[in-house]
Order: C-alpha cells, then sequence, then structure tokens
C-alpha cells in the first residue's frame, strides 16, 4: 500500500526522469540503457576489492527504497530479510534518499536515481542492489570509482513478457478489445442479428512475424509465436554470423515483409527512433507494431500519424517515451492501438523470480563473491 504522503509520480521522457510530488519537480539525467530485450551477463566481474573491515563490522543493513514498484500485495520479502536487517519503504522521493539511506550498506532499488553526489553522501554504502534488468537510473562509472557494487537482475521476466507480447499478437488479430467493448456498451444488444461483423478478424498461420531484437525475450517470443503457425525473420546485420537458425534481414526487408513488427531490443542511441516515419512508410497497410521494450525505440508522433492515416493497421505497446504518459497523450486516443501500462514484465511469477534473484545476488555479495555484477 503506498502511503499517502508518499504518492508520486514517475515520467521519463527523452532520457530525462521526473519525480514529482503535488508542486516539486526534481529532474535527473540518466544514461542510455538496456530494456527488456536484453540478455544479462552473470559475471561481467570476475572479483571485487571487498572492504574485509566493513565484514568485520557486521554492517549487513539493507535499504528497500520502492517496494511499490515491485509488490502490489502479494509479495514476500523473507529471502531479503534473511541477509540482514531490512528497512522497506513504499516510494522514496529524491530528498528523501540521503536520509533513508544513512548507515546502510545495501540498496535495493527500482528506479530511484543514484547520482555520484548521493553516493558520497552514503560512506557506508556497498552494493545497489536493482530490482531490474536495466540500470540507467544509476551513474555506474561514479559507483566504480566509489567502489560502489552494482548488481541487477538479467532474464527474471523472459516467460512474462513473451506470454504478454502474444496476448497482444492475437487481441489485435481478433479485435478482442473492440469486440468486448461492443459486447457491453449495447452494440450487440442492438444487432439485427446474432452477432457482430463490425471488424474483420484473421488466423496468425502463415503470417509473418519480424523480431527486432533476438535475445531471451525474442526467441520465446519467435517460439511461441511458430505454435500458431507464424513465419519467423529476424532483424539483422550484414555479415554478421548468428546462431537459433532464424532468417535473419535487413531493417527495409523486415519493415516491408512483416505482418507483425515485435520489438525487444534495448534502448540505445541506434535504436532510438528506429521505428520512425520511414519504417513505418515501408509497412503493410495490414501490418501491426508491437513494441514491448523501450518507449523512445518508437518515434510515437509517427507512429500516431501512421494509425491515423491508415497506413498500418494497429499497435500494441506496452512502453511510451513518458512514463506515465500525460492526459493529452494522442496515442491514448488512435485507432486500434492497445496501451497498457509498462505491465508485461510483472507477472506474480517474475516478480518472486526478482525478488529471489535480488537476495541471492545481496547474499553472494555479503559473502566477498561477484554475481550479477555491473561493476
Amino acid at each position: 500500500m503506498i502511503n499517502r504522503e508518499d504518492k508520486y509520480q514517475v515520467k521519463a521522457k527523452n532520457g530525462v526522469v521526473d519525480f514529482g510530488i503535488f508542486m516539486h519537480d526534481h529532474r535527473v539525467r540518466m544514461s542510455e540503457n538496456r530494456g527488456y530485450g536484453s540478455d544479462g551477463d552473470v559475471n561481467r566481474v570476475p572479483s571485487y576489492p571487498f572492504a574485509g573491515e566493513w565484514l568485520d563490522d557486521m554492517n549487513t543493513k539493507t535499504v528497500f527504497l520502492d517496494t511499490a514498484t515491485v509488490d502490489y500485495g502479494d509479495l514476500d520479502f523473507a529471502s531479503l530479510e534473511k541477509t540482514g536487517p531490512l528497512v522497506k519503504y513504499d516510494v522514496t522521493l529524491p530528498e528523501q534518499m540521503q536520509a533513508r539511506l544513512r548507515g546502510a550498506a545495501v540498496a535495493v532499488t527500482n528506479k530511484c536515481v543514484f547520482d555520484e553526489g548521493l553516493m558520497r553522501a552514503c560512506p557506508a554504502l556497498r552494493l545497489i542492489a536493482v530490482t531490474a534488468t536495466g540500470y540507467n537510473n544509476i551513474d555506474i562509472d561514479a559507483a566504480s570509482r566509489l567502489g560502489i557494487a552494482v548488481a541487477n537482475v538479467p532474464g527474471y521476466s523472459t516467460s512474462s513478457v513473451a506470454q504478454f507480447t502474444l496476448a497482444c499478437i492475437l487481441a489485435l488479430a481478433t479485435r478482442l478489445v473492440d469486440y468486448d467493448a461492443a459486447a457491453r456498451d449495447g452494440r450487440w444488444t442492438r444487432s439485427l442479428i446474432y452477432t457482430l461483423g463490425t471488424w474483420p478478424t484473421f488466423e496468425l498461420e502463415g503470417k509473418v512475424l519480424g523480431v527486432m531484437g533476438m535475445g531471451a525475450i525474442g526467441s520465446e517470443v519467435a517460439r511461441l509465436a511458430g505454435a500458431f503457425g507464424m513465419r519467423i525473420i529476424a532483424l539483422g546485420r550484414e555479415g554478421v554470423k548468428y546462431d537459433g537458425g532464424w532468417e535473419r534481414v535487413g531493417l527495409n526487408d523486415l519493415a516491408e515483409r512483416s505482418d507483425f513488427i515485435c520489438i525487444h531490443l534495448p534502448l540505445s542511441p541506434m535504436s532510438r527512433g528506429i521505428i520512425g516515419a520511414e519504417f513505418l512508410s515501408r509497412m503493410k497497410r495490414t501490418a501491426f507494431v508491437v513494441n514491448m521494450a523501450r518507449g523512445p525505440i518508437v518515434d510515437q508522433a509517427a507512429l500516431n500519424q501512421a494509425l491515423r492515416s491508415g497506413r498500418i493497421a494497429g499497435a500494441a505497446l506496452d512502453v511510451l517515451e513518458e512514463e506515465p504518459p500525460p492526459e493529452d497523450e494522442p496515442l491514448l486516443s488512435a485507432p486500434n492501438c492497445i496501451i497498457t501500462p509498462h505491465i508485461a514484465w510483472a507477472s506474480v511469477e517474475s516478480r518472486r523470480r526478482l525478488v529471489e534473484e535480488v537476495a541471492t545476488n545481496i547474499a553472494a555479495f555479503l559473502r566477498g563473491e561477484a554475481r550479477n555484477r555491473v561493476t
């Protein structure tokens, strides 16, 4: 439960995160980073210069700054409590972080921003355990210079995101959202026949799925889509040898051949805006865009125009450039555009795995071992 005094919003646009409470607004620049579709390297850091004197002090206090981002009233934090004293906050505003981290050896967070100034102001801090795969809310270079380890959790949401992706593809193919609304708002009741045929539907068998980002999630989406008889092609780069057996094509071919474009790329300077006006202009008029990765990968203005002009048939978006979106976001009223609030990752099983992995990361660190380490 989020306390009234802690109620807040997080808005992200063009790499900037706004934390707002009532009339206050705080802006922090964040670096680009990976999203759902990235593949984590479990042991990129082979060793860590561990502070032996800190271990001798037995300071294992952990502060979880934003439990509301992962706990919807259905999680158990017993595994975290086993690593040492645990203090939990539903949400933490930027101006509250230093005080709440005072004396803590371990900080656990999903979206709280750690810049160099904050880390310098927390001399006891030895580990930032991120409850996510992406860690663009942390100044990694500064953490490394200050001897603060950072650990993330790769791969925990693969099944959840892949399942959600297929649900969106099926909803678009069947016009599920529209027919549900028509049954509830009286249009079916007023029909002169037993059914409604307002929106023609189609089968997935034989349709082409173009996957952008054939990592763990993209590969699982391809496997599930194959069960429906879809043909799979994947974005590739010329001269690069790939495993997996999927047909690799260039960006233009992917746009022109696909009936569904599924995005599972990390956000980077190369991927930012890759789905823009030119890409959309090459797509079939019967094709769809499905983005489960990061909002800025899609040029939202171009997508909005393509949807309203009939340039493409529809879209499903679990992420937007600004989250939560403003009330006047044009895509919220765009035709045949399913929008969900960045929830594809958040099945209860996925969130349980996440908490268990974070606890294991912390326990490994306290033993002087490197696990899922970024620094």
